[in-house]
């Protein structure tokens, strides 16, 4: 794989985090930095482990997870993306959905990338055997999640306050978790 190739696999990777940091910022409406931070941590972070799990497991469990990981992404996305829609409908003191919290970041980040698995089984077999040569790619991988959901989030708050105004950000934000799950769990079953 070549650089070119390395950061289109890392930019296609960050859309999910990406995605889910607009609606993280139409939620809270409001520039935060220790969250924004965070969160962008956070999701750079995984994005870059998840694939190193998979490369390091590819030897031993690389089937198993190869045929659970996108029903996992898909459960905990639609989990919370049901949990956002039944919460817009509900009173504002009765939601519990916030992106502020550490555990709602740490599900979002988990869920958002656990389809990097699948990325770092196919570094294994596509040559990369020493950590020296997949280093690279994880570094890219984590900077580039890292800097779409911070750019993500502004845009979110940036433009959340008028959307915020036309319909729920919370059902939206279900409502999308939602089909980032389906389109996760579509992609690797047609695949």
């Amino acid at each position: 794989m070549n650089s070119l190739d390395i950061w289109m696999l890392a930019v296609a990777l960050a859309m999910d985090c990406f995605t889910v940091s607009i609606v993280s910022g139409v939620i809270v409406r409001r520039w935060l930095w220790a969250m924004i931070l965070r969160m962008a941590f956070l999701f750079g972070l995984f994005q870059a482990v998840m694939p190193l799990i998979g490369w390091l497991t590819t030897n031993h469990f690389s089937e198993q997870l190869e045929a659970i990981d996108h029903w996992i992404a898909f459960g905990l996305l639609a989990f919370l993306g049901g949990k956002m829609i039944r919460e817009s409908f509900s009173d504002e003191e009765e939601q519990q959905f916030n992106p502020k919290n550490l555990r709602t970041q740490l599900v979002l980040a988990v869920a958002t990338s656990i389809d990097a698995l699948a990325i770092g089984i196919s570094f294994a077999c596509t040559g990369y055997r020493a950590f020296a040569q997949i280093a690279y790619p994880l570094l890219i991988i984590g900077l580039v999640s890292f800097m779409f959901s911070f750019v993500g989030y502004r845009l979110g708050v940036r433009f959340g306050k008028s959307i915020a105004r036309k319909l729920k950000p919370e059902l939206l934000g279900g409502i999308i978790l939602i089909v980032i799950g389906i389109k996760i769990l579509i992609t690797h079953l047609l695949a």
